[in-house]
């Protein structure tokens, strides 16, 4: 999936840096010539390299309160990582992006229902109450206000939807930020990657009548040969039967 690299340089895109894997050094510059590929595999490659289980982690929040024929909305859908479990399970998934190039990655591992759009420009282009469930890993730690996600899944979503999400997880007096510098990004640039503690995201879901489900904190490495590591959370969260 591609969202802004920070909250506040929307000039930056992940785009230029392939696809940022969340939390790790994926910020590799492609090649011209195949560059849909390249960075599908990059992508899908560093995921696996890092030990990155987001998906899986989400996937085990939820599973027990899905069923097949279900529709989920893959929040910055990327190369379909986040998905590809859900789609095993039987459920009809939806994706947007931002990025032509994931969204064709996505294609050739034959996702269909497709949208390109930028997370950060609401509305998104999904009817109210049209969704069964939603699922956005590996994204929401580019934002540091999750208001916009967390209002557009919490009118998309039909009433008793699930939202599985990852965050960076913090204690409520750690810093808010984390910077990661040229020697992970491969390139001149800092990124900032922003990090919520669960209060914040208990005023989010209740602020968008939503309530929590599970919650499971794990641990995300930041480079292959995994001596860096951060703390991550996912949530599986409920929007409530009636409003």
């Amino acid at each position: 999936m591609e969202v802004w690299i920070s909250h506040g340089d929307h000039s930056l895109t992940k785009t230029f840096y392939m696809r940022v894997m969340p939390y790790k050094s994926c910020f590799l510059k492609p090649e011209p010539e195949n560059q849909k590929n390249i960075m599908s595999a990059a992508y899908d490659e560093e995921a696996e390299a890092t030990g990155w289980f987001g998906p899986e982690v989400v996937f085990g929040l939820a599973y027990r309160y899905v069923q097949p024929g279900q529709s989920i909305l893959d929040i910055g859908i990327g190369t379909g990582l986040g998905s590809v479990l859900f789609r095993k399970a039987g459920l009809e998934v939806h994706g947007m992006d931002i990025s032509p190039e994931m969204l064709d990655a996505c294609r050739s591992k034959g996702f269909a229902a497709l949208h390109l759009h930028d997370l950060s420009m609401p509305p998104y282009p999904y009817d109210s109450e049209s969704m069964d469930h939603a699922v956005c890993a590996g994204v929401l730690n580019f934002f540091r206000d999750l208001s916009p996600v967390f209002e557009e899944t919490a009118r998309i979503l039909r009433k008793g939807g699930l939202f599985a999400f990852v965050v960076g997880d913090r204690a409520e007096r750690e810093a808010h930020e984390l910077k990661v510098g040229p020697e992970h990004t491969h390139s001149e640039r800092t990124v900032t990657i922003y990090l919520h503690s669960p209060k914040q995201i208990d005023s989010w879901m209740e602020r968008y009548g939503f309530t929590l489900v599970r919650s499971l904190a794990f641990t995300v490495f930041m480079d292959r040969e995994r001596t860096r590591s951060m703390q991550a959370r996912a949530y599986l969260a409920r929007k409530a039967t009636s409003i």
